[in-house]
């Protein structure tokens, strides 16, 4: 079967925000819904993120995290105790001020029944987690204490994108309570070392971790650790954050407990999350021009098995045997899991199925037509190749399935890995950091850039400068690049490198 020239349509070297809105229409992942902001997310992105969920899950509980649930709606006094907390949340806070409708004269429904208090429709929950705390929270012997929440969180967003910037968004926020700082700090950087391993051996998106300049930094915390990828773009996506909160909240939400020596002393809290934004990540680490790109470990379905059935005689022979087929695949493991299998016998042409199933990005398709019963092979194709496809022997596909499994995840990573090394690089003068991020085309101002680490003299003057001038921001002070060297903004002394990126 000829290749079609490009299943999505812009190309990513033609329209790459586009291309993204395309790859997510094609791959039936999510659209957008009659709520400016909001979006459905569809079975074949639920599941993506049922996946990323079961597994983060599972690392959270090794770690001594359980999950609770909080509510949705958060009383303003609440945020209003945490002064910069709220300010840096105030913008995108959705707001409940009535309990009920009801019809006027006209039948128009209007809303009734002023709440005393207004309620905030939970954007992050550190304030009502902080009350419950509070009460939890009385000896040292209740410490540590470690929760996880998934929920749902609204941050009105006035430029919305599927899975990068919705106004509803599906995440995890881990809290918790530490009876010292260094506890706490350990806590810290236990979860961003979690976000990164999931990042990279399931997602296969490679990350570099590092702490938040004080301008980047979480609202109310003392410190904001973050894990950092670049999408095809070569622009920077935050695709995890960890926060120590120091005593703040404690002192805000009234954390106390009494010490071991009988003093009374106020809880050292942390916070930490990741969200569907991920999935975003994911599209734009992996997908190409015909469409998603899922690796093994989170993919719904790793093999899809495609009946061909040119004649009607041969079809239930020719379907009995990928039933047959997919009972052996369902039996197989990968990933310490069994292989998710599904057959696709709906009643289309076989050239129109196999591109739904790219287009979404299933790592291996399997065609099965009346000559391969005969011959007892299999037709496979594997995405990370771009599609391509060759016949197989049957038993052979069968025994060689987990370590194909296997070595597409490990070939899109290293894909990723390589991309983000060739396009980071350390820069020492000014004039090239400016033409780095200089667009060399106009129409094509995407395509221009990467990762610069540069010195930096942590003056925060500078960083003003980048966003202004550049529209870059620094992204992190990268773990393992502390060597000194020269600010190329002062001329001054400089403890390390930090990393320069467009970003979403």
């Amino acid at each position: 079967m000829a290749k079609q020239k490009n299943a999505i349509s812009p190309t990513r070297d033609e329209d790459y925000p586009e291309w993204y809105q395309q790859v997510v229409r094609a791959a039936d992942l999510a659209e957008n819904t009659p709520v400016r902001g909001c979006m459905v997310i569809k079975p074949w992105g639920y599941g993506i993120w049922e996946n990323i969920r079961d597994a983060l899950d599972g690392m959270f509980k090794k770690t001594g995290h359980k999950n609770a649930y909080f509510p949705l709606f958060i009383p303003k006094s609440f945020l209003q105790r945490e002064a910069e907390h709220v300010d840096g949340f105030a913008k995108e806070c959705a707001v409940v001020t009535h309990s009920r409708l009801e019809a006027d004269k006209d039948g128009i429904l209007q809303p009734a029944g002023e709440l005393d208090e207004p309620l905030i429709v939970r954007p992050t929950s550190e304030t009502i987690i902080g009350e419950l705390f509070a009460r939890w929270v009385q000896s040292y012997r209740d410490l540590p204490l470690l929760i996880n929440q998934w929920a749902n969180v609204v941050r009105w967003e006035m430029r919305p994108r599927l899975f990068l910037r919705t106004a509803e968004f599906l995440w995890q926020e881990g809290h918790t309570v530490h009876a010292t700082a260094e506890e706490a700090i350990e806590e810290t950087q236990l979860m961003l070392r979690t976000y990164a391993d999931f990042a990279e051996n399931w997602l296969a998106m490679p990350v570099l971790c590092g702490e938040k300049t004080e301008a980047e930094r979480f609202p109310g915390a003392e410190s904001t650790l973050c894990i950092e990828a670049m999408m095809q773009d070569r622009k920077a996506l935050q695709a995890g954050t960890s926060h120590f909160l120091g005593q703040n909240f404690s002192k805000a939400c009234g954390i106390k407990f009494q010490g071991v020596h009988g003093k009374e002393e106020l809880g050292w809290t942390t916070s930490w999350g990741v969200s569907t934004r991920l999935i975003g990540g994911m599209i734009m680490t992996h997908a190409d021009d015909d469409g998603l790109i899922v690796p093994p470990r989170v993919a719904p379905t790793q093999v899809a098995i495609l009946p061909v059935t040119p004649k009607e005689d041969s079809r239930a022979q020719v379907l009995e045997a990928c039933k047959a087929l997919s009972k052996e695949i369902n039996e197989c493991t990968a990933f310490d899991l069994p292989v998710r299998v599904e057959m696709d016998d709906r009643d289309l042409r076989g050239g129109e199925k196999y591109w739904q199933w790219v287009k979404k990005g299933v790592p291996l398709t399997v065609e099965i037509g009346p000559r391969d019963l005969e011959n007892g092979t299999v037709f496979v194709g594997r995405r990370d190749l771009g599609g391509k496809r060759e016949g197989m022997k049957r038993q052979e596909f069968i025994s060689s399935l987990k370590d194909t499994l296997i070595t597409i995840q490990k070939n899109l990573f290293t894909k990723a890995q390589d991309f983000q090394k060739d396009n980071t690089r350390e820069i020492d003068k000014l004039d090239e950091l400016y033409k780095y991020f200089t667009a060399k085309n106009s129409s094509k101002p995407e395509i221009h850039g990467g990762f610069a680490l540069i010195h930096w003299d942590r003056n925060p003057k500078w960083e003003e400068q980048l966003k202004n001038d550049l529209k870059v921001t620094i992204r992190c002070i990268p773990e393992g690049v502390s060597v000194p060297g020269t600010c190329p903004f002062s001329g001054q002394a400089s403890p390390g490198r930090v990393v320069v990126a467009k970003s979403y």
